[in-house]
C-alpha cells in the first residue's frame, strides 16, 4: 500500500469526581483492560491508545484540542464507564475535528447477580452514562458512529474495525493531493465537480498538470531502468510472445515501462495519492497509459478515467479502507449488459485501466489497438475477475451536495470465454435485481465510473460518509424502488436545509 497514513485511535473514558479517588482508579484500570484486550484481539486494523480518564470540562477540552493537533490521531472512541454529566463535554466536543465512535459497552459481560451491591452499581453505570452522553451528541449534532455490545463480542469488534478503516481513509484525505493530467473528457457532465467545495469538505486538493509536464518526466527515464521493469513484467505476468525481448512489438512494452517509471516518479515527487488522465489529451505521449495505470492502482494510488477526480479520490479511499483485507479494489465502469431473461448480467471494464488486485489468475500482458485517442496501440494487463460478493460505489457532485452511491453486487465468472475482448473485466449480478438496481442507480444520478471492491463493505463507506457529512444512498438486497425514490426526495429537502445559505 502506497503511503498509508500512520494512525492510532484514542480510547477516552469519561467519569466524574462524585465517586471518590478509589473508584476513579478502578475506572482507569478497567479502561486499560478493555484497550489491552481489544488490541490483543487481532481484529482491529489500528492500535487503540488508552488516554487518562476525563472527569472535568477542562480535561475534556484539552484532550479534544490535543487530538485535533495530533496528525496520527485518526479518531476517538468514547465510553462512559460511569455517569459523566454531559454538559462537561460541550466545550470539548464543540471544538473536536476528529471522527468519533461512541462505544456503548461495560467492563463485565455477565452480571454477578448474587454479589451486586451499590458499590457495583455506582461503578458500572454505562447503561445510563452512555445514554446521557448520547444525548449531548444528538444535541450538538455530532457526526458519530454508535457501536453497541460487550467489547469482547466479535460483532462489536468488527463494528469498531470498520469505523477505524473509514477513519484511516478520512485521515488519508486530509491534506492529500490528487493530480489531473490534462482536463476532463470534453462534453461529459458527471466527471465535473466543484474542487473548492471538495477540498473544504473532504480535505484533499485537486490540481492540474499539463500532459506535457508528465511527458518530460517520462522521456527522462533511463534505458537500464526500462529494461529492468520489462524483465519484471516477464517474471510476474504472462507476456505474449510479440512483446518479449527480441520480438517485433517489444518496443511497445519498453515504452509502457517507461510510462510507468515516469508516472511513478511524478507521483512520488509530488506526493500525490492519485491521478486522472484523458485519452483526448495525450500530447507528447505515444500511448494512453495502460499497464502503468493498472500497476499504480495495485500499489494503492487512486485513479479516475477521463479526468474523473472524484472517482480517483474514492478509489484511493477504498484502497486505504481495504488495506490488509482479502480481495482487491479497482476503478471500474458498467460497460454493457447481458439481458437474457434467465439472468441479467453486467459486464464491467474500461478502456485499459482495471486494477490487477482483482485478477482471478495471473494476468496476461498484451498489446492491441484502442480504437480511440489516435495514438499507438497501448500495452495492458488482461484478466477476468473472480466470483464473490462485491460492491460498486460512485461519488457525484449534485450542485448542493455530494452523494455517495453504493450497489451491493455478486460477481460471477464470465459465462462464456471472451477471447476477443482485449481488456480486463468483471461480470456481476446486481442486488436486489438488475432492473431495480439500474433504475435506482439512474434515479440517484449515479456515475458510470465507480470504485469496485471485494474487500470494502457498505458499512465501511457508510462510516466514511458519516465522517464526511455527505449523503449516502444504498442499493442492496432489501431495496424497493418506491421507498428508494422517496428517500432521495427526502434527502433533497434535508441536505438543502442542512447546508444553510450555501456550500463552503
Amino acid at each position: 500500500m502506497k503511503n498509508p497514513p500512520a494512525s492510532e485511535v484514542w480510547y477516552v473514558t469519561g467519569s466524574q469526581h462524585l465517586y471518590g479517588e478509589g473508584p476513579l482508579r478502578q475506572v482507569a484500570a478497567n479502561a486499560q483492560t478493555v484497550v489491552d484486550q481489544l488490541n490483543a484481539s487481532g481484529r482491529l486494523p489500528l492500535p487503540l491508545v488508552c488516554k487518562p480518564i476525563v472527569t472535568r470540562p477542562e480535561e475534556i477540552r484539552a484532550l479534544c484540542l490535543e487530538a485535533n493537533a495530533t496528525p496520527n490521531c485518526t479518531g476517538l472512541v468514547l465510553w462512559m464507564h460511569t455517569f459523566s454529566p454531559s454538559k462537561m463535554w460541550i466545550g470539548g466536543l464543540s471544538l473536536l475535528r476528529k471522527p468519533v465512535l461512541h462505544l456503548h459497552t461495560q467492563l463485565n459481560r455477565d452480571l454477578p447477580w448474587s454479589e451486586i451491591d451499590m458499590d457495583f452499581m455506582n461503578l458500572n453505570q454505562a447503561a445510563h452514562g452512555d445514554r446521557e452522553h448520547g444525548f449531548i451528541h444528538a444535541r450538538l449534532r455530532l457526526r458519530r458512529k454508535v457501536a453497541v455490545g460487550h467489547w469482547s463480542d466479535l460483532e462489536t469488534q468488527d463494528r469498531i474495525a470498520a469505523w477505524m478503516r473509514a477513519g484511516r481513509a478520512w485521515a488519508d484525505w486530509q491534506g492529500g493531493k490528487f493530480v489531473r493530467f490534462g482536463d476532463n473528457m470534453r462534453g461529459v457532465a458527471v466527471t465535473e465537480g466543484d474542487k473548492v467545495t471538495a477540498e473544504a469538505m473532504f480535505g484533499f486538493s485537486v490540481n492540474t498538470h499539463g500532459i506535457g509536464d508528465l511527458a518530460l518526466v517520462i522521456d527522462e527515464v533511463g534505458d537500464d531502468a526500462v529494461a529492468r521493469l520489462c524483465a519484471e513484467y516477464e517474471e510476474r505476468y504472462q507476456v505474449v510472445d510479440a512483446l518479449r525481448q527480441g520480438s517485433e512489438r517489444h518496443e511497445s512494452l519498453r515504452y509502457a515501462a517507461r510510462q510507468e517509471l515516469g508516472m511513478r516518479a511524478f507521483l512520488e515527487d509530488g506526493n500525490y495519492l492519485g491521478f486522472t488522465d484523458n485519452f483526448q489529451d495525450l500530447h507528447g505521449l505515444k500511448q494512453l497509459p495502460g499497464i502503468a495505470t493498472q500497476r499504480l492502482m495495485a500499489d494503492g494510488y487512486g485513479f479516475g478515467g477521463e479526468g474523473d477526480w472524484k472517482t480517483s479520490a474514492l478509489v484511493r479511499a477504498m484502497k486505504v479502507i481495504a488495506d490488509g483485507l482479502p480481495g482487491g479494489t479497482s476503478f471500474m465502469e458498467d460497460y454493457t449488459y447481458d439481458l437474457n431473461p434467465e439472468g441479467h448480467l453486467v459486464l464491467g471494464s474500461h478502456m485499459l485501466e482495471v486494477c490487477p488486485s482483482i485478477a482471478a489468475a495471473k494476468p496476461s500482458v498484451e498489446v492491441h489497438p484502442l480504437g480511440i485517442g489516435g495514438k499507438e496501440d497501448p500495452v495492458r494487463l488482461v484478466f477476468d475477475a473472480p466470483a464473490g460478493p462485491a460492491l460498486n460505489a460512485a461519488m457525484m457532485d449534485l450542485g448542493n451536495r455530494f452523494r455517495l452511491l453504493i450497489n451491493e453486487i455478486d460477481a460471477v465468472l464470465p459465462p462464456q470465454p471472451l477471447p476477443k475482448l482485449p481488456v480486463a473485466r468483471a461480470v456481476w449480478r446486481c442486488r436486489p435485481d438488475f432492473k431495480t438496481a439500474c433504475a435506482a442507480w439512474i434515479y440517484a444520478g449515479g456515475a458510470h465510473h465507480t470504485g469496485f471492491s471485494y474487500a470494502v463493505t457498505t458499512e465501511h463507506l457508510e462510516d466514511l460518509a458519516e465522517i464526511a457529512g455527505i449523503e449516502v444512498a444504498v442499493i442492496d438486497a432489501d431495496t424497493r424502488l418506491r421507498e428508494f425514490k422517496a428517500r432521495l426526495r427526502n434527502d433533497e429537502i434535508y441536505y438543502h436545509l442542512a447546508s444553510g445559505i450555501g456550500r463552503p
